[in-house]
């Protein structure tokens, strides 16, 4: 293989680019459709679409585009803006005990994009969304409950149960929006690949 194939390769394309900003815009706003309704936090924890757009950009993108929309979301953020939940940003946002979560989105986007790049049927797709949202679920509640026990002030009586108590509530949405996210970026894959 020649370096000139190696490095084309490796080179992100224009459309690659406007795809990567796409879904980083997208998990801002997923981030944030709900801050409005003071309702949707459970505990310490938002209610947002984040997951569901964490899993759509890997099933859609692809494995590697997929970790870096959501890197570059991720950046952004620490950067100052207000893009993750509740509107909030910066560097400080990495104490937070609900920043393990934004982590686990690259994670999500990568494995659910890399379980759907060989085999692309639509029980594959959403068999990845699932599984891609389960690690988000495993490493942000996990991540959250060390912050709590480690450097954050937890709530009275906090233990490991109510912190998976906490993320049951929004577990049934995230399912449903799993498999919708599967059967959407299969049928948008399919689409895009030939044209009707």
């Amino acid at each position: 293989m020649s370096m000139s194939s190696v490095s084309s390769k490796s080179r992100l394309r224009t459309l690659d680019m406007v795809y990567i900003s796409l879904f980083s815009a997208l998990m801002m706003i997923g981030a944030n459709i709900t801050s409005f309704l003071p309702f949707m936090v459970v505990g310490g924890v938002p209610i947002t679409l984040q997951a569901f757009f964490a899993v759509l950009a890997g099933a859609f993108l692809g494995g590697r585009l997929g970790a870096i929309s959501m890197g570059v979301y991720t950046l952004i953020g620490l950067a100052g803006a207000p893009v993750f939940a509740r509107f909030h940003g910066g560097i400080g946002q990495i104490l937070s005990p609900t920043f393990g979560f934004i982590i686990a989105f690259i994670f999500t986007a990568y494995i659910t994009g890399k379980m759907v790049e060989k085999n692309r049927s639509v029980f594959r797709f959403v068999t990845a969304a699932l599984i891609g949202t389960a690690v988000s679920y495993l490493f942000g509640t996990n991540w959250m409950y060390m912050a709590y026990k480690l450097w954050a002030q937890a709530p009275e009586a906090f233990s490991y149960k109510i912190a998976w108590a906490w993320m049951a509530v929004p577990l049934p949405k995230d399912i449903i929006l799993a498999v919708f996210a599967g059967v959407f970026a299969h049928r948008m894959r399919k689409i895009v690949k030939t044209g009707k």
